[in-house]
């Protein structure tokens, strides 16, 4: 399946969808969404099928979630698409992992076009070293090819955990830094983040009903409302994401007087 579905090929809504979406696009849209896509491993183990089967199919759901959202107007998603902690598990499945990493990303690489037309930009986070040298090369191939498009964009997180990019930003911004009498404070770390110019994210998403955020943009979250559903991954759908809106909308008045005393400080 595509990254960006081809034109003819896109879903097509229903009446009471076009409905809910009319209604959420009257109130405050997240302009940042990222998603922890949790339960492809238990959806396919319930569908008697590979783990790796389970991955694939969490992808097929990925491209479709990134139209839902480009129609909405969302202007930034990330997504947890591989933590660290994901090398952890047995050699085989990782394996798996990083042949279907590989070859989505040569597909991305292959519609390089189709981006150019939507201009999606998309930036890989993460600490890239840890993984074998051709896959390095083809996901520096698709961010490069991407980097000037300003439309939307899409931040796929790939050995990644919070942990590990706050370290290396503080590592990076010391030794940028060392020469100069200039205190480090929170802008100088944002700089020397995984990425460029990302965004405060809006609204975190995680299926499965696992009610955690197991180290993913802590930073840039920190003031992100969190929406949990017990839906797995592969199964998620329009109406899940309209319910993550709803509840984003309703909790925005909250948040966004938090986030702006603290501005004040």
């Amino acid at each position: 399946m595509s990254w960006i579905p081809e034109e003819g090929k896109t879903p097509v809504y229903s009446w009471w969808e076009r409905l809910l979406l009319s209604i959420l696009r009257t109130g405050s849209l997240p302009r940042h969404v990222a998603f922890i896509m949790d339960g492809n491993r238990r959806f396919a183990r319930k569908s008697k099928v590979e783990l790796i089967e389970g991955h694939s199919s969490g992808f097929d759901k990925l491209s479709e979630t990134l139209f839902w959202c480009r129609d909405l107007g969302i202007e930034e998603v990330s997504v947890y698409a591989f933590s660290i902690e994901n090398f952890k598990r047995p050699q085989h499945e990782v394996n798996d992992l990083l042949d279907l990493a590989r070859s989505k990303f040569q597909k991305l690489f292959s519609e390089i076009h189709r981006l150019a037309e939507k201009g999606v930009r998309v930036q890989v986070i993460g600490n890239l070293a840890l993984l074998p040298e051709d896959l390095q090369e083809v996901i520096r191939k698709c961010v490069e090819s991407t980097k000037d498009h300003s439309k939307c964009t899409l931040n796929v997180a790939f050995a990644y955990t919070s942990r590990d990019e706050l370290t290396t930003a503080i590592r990076s911004a010391v030794e940028s830094e060392k020469d100069s009498s200039a205190h480090i404070e929170p802008k100088t770390l944002e700089n020397h983040f995984y990425g460029k110019g990302r965004s405060q994210v809006d609204l975190i998403i995680r299926t499965s009903g696992e009610v955690r955020l197991s180290d993913f943009v802590l930073w840039q979250g920190s003031y992100a409302v969190t929406y949990f559903t017990k839906v797995l991954w592969p199964e998620f759908r329009l109406l899940n994401l309209m319910a993550g809106i709803f509840h984003y909308q309703h909790n925005y008045p909250y948040i966004s007087a938090l986030a702006s005393k603290e501005e004040l400080k």
